[in-house]
């Protein structure tokens, strides 16, 4: 491998250092949110409204943004963001500090982190790959998909710190991470290319309609990336429903509550970290890549629907082992999508792929939240697991002949 292709060069160690900044606070907060809304509300109805006001903006905002960031600097958007999400945990901190927990502000609050976060996604994820020097997709995603369980590590520690000291000091722990990532990220120096293809589109609306309508057109002109985000979208209704009740199911039993709750969570984490890293070290054959792909979809359904009807030692077994084999089609899907997108339409296909995911996210939480108070918890998350299974069968093996060819690629 030579200098010019080797993996940890000066962007890529940049926008990793950030990423693991940043993620250790999203970690934090977002545990502490859950927990302030959950104790505040007392309805597991209320609690799945707030998750739901937060991914709102994931439906409408992706898809205005796609053509735009399409056309100007994504690093530029990124480290801004970033500047913004700092001010705004800060002014969390004050309120909490000084002030009162109030649902309805926390609602508004809830609506503009998730404006925050859904553009900051399509941007970082359209970057990212520009960053990767080539032949080295397949390790890079791999160390991207350790640092979110890597982060969440501190899950633990914010339980521990929620318990000695309280919320506050969590959400400016987030916004000192915040500000720390964005520092980082104003040093990436990349040539953001597809700013110079874009140039000669029209301006204003006209120029809008004419990406969007090119974004949306190439997306159904590819039939493998319809069907694998299809699939997503279903995906997203079934594992946003079954993760919107297991903090819940947890704190409902005596004989659980949330310390175990952490537990079992660390146990995915660990999962994933000792996925990713496999996957860093073992390349899997190009040619099986979809059969590994579809024999974990599965895995993933049966292990989400049955774990939380056994003893926690197992529990904790299955966690890891669902966090484990989720990175690796992970890895492929990530992977092999975003190498196969040309950079020119990489920010629409991720905006309209991380719409319709938000989209399916939304159902879930809401369906999950309004039959939970009817049902019991572990019998809304089988159903969840029996819609994603169904997914698999009807979408991605129906959809293999399209889907294969982006999948069983070296990268």
């Amino acid at each position: 491998m030579t200098a010019n292709n080797k993996l940890w060069n000066r962007n890529f160690t940049i926008i990793t250092l950030g990423t693991i900044v940043s993620m250790l606070g999203n970690s934090v907060s977002g545990f502490a949110i859950s927990i302030l809304v959950l104790d505040y509300s007392a309805s597991t109805f209320l609690y799945a409204l707030f998750m739901v006001v937060y991914s709102l903006p994931r439906i409408l905002l992706p898809i205005a943004a796609g053509p735009y960031l399409d056309r100007y600097s994504r690093k530029n958007m990124i480290w801004g963001l970033d500047y913004l999400s700092s001010g705004l945990y800060l002014l969390i901190f004050f309120i909490l500090k000084f002030g009162s927990f109030n649902y309805m502000l926390f609602l508004i609050l809830s609506i503009i982190i998730g404006s925050i976060d859904s553009i900051y996604q399509v941007a970082y994820d359209s970057l990212y790959p520009t960053l990767i020097s080539e032949g080295n997709y397949r390790k890079a995603y791999s160390i991207s998909s350790m640092i979110y369980p890597l982060a969440t590590i501190m899950v633990p520690v914010a339980a521990f710190f929620n318990r000695v000291y309280g919320l506050e000091p969590l959400f400016l722990f987030n916004a000192i991470t915040f500000f720390i990532a964005a520092t980082f990220e104003t040093r990436i120096d990349v040539d953001e290319t597809h700013i110079k293809e874009a140039s000669v589109l029209p301006k204003g609306i006209k120029g809008f309609n004419q990406t969007f309508k090119e974004g949306i057109s190439y997306i159904v002109s590819e039939k493998g990336l319809l069907f694998i985000t299809i699939y997503f979208f279903i995906n997203s209704i079934a594992f946003a429903g079954s993760g919107t009740l297991i903090l819940p199911f947890f704190k409902s039993r005596a004989d659980l509550g949330e310390i175990l709750y952490t537990f079992v969570m660390g146990a995915g984490v660990i999962g994933r970290l000792s996925g990713g890293l496999i996957h860093y070290i073992f390349k899997y054959p190009a040619h099986r890549k979809f059969a590994i792909a579809f024999c974990v979809y599965i895995s993933i359904s049966l292990i989400e629907g049955s774990y939380l009807f056994l003893p926690f030692v197992f529990m904790l077994l299955l966690s890891f082992i669902n966090g484990a084999i989720s990175v690796t089609s992970y890895n492929i899907r990530i992977s092999a999508t975003q190498s196969y997108v040309p950079n020119s339409h990489r920010a629409r296909f991720n905006s309209s792929f991380q719409m319709l995911c938000t989209f399916g996210t939304i159902i879930g939480q809401l369906a999950a939240g309004a039959a939970a108070d009817i049902l019991p918890f572990r019998t809304v998350i089988i159903i969840a697991s029996a819609i994603n299974l169904v997914g698999v069968f009807t979408v991605v093996l129906s959809g293999k002949k399209h889907i294969a060819p982006i999948y069983n690629r070296e990268v």
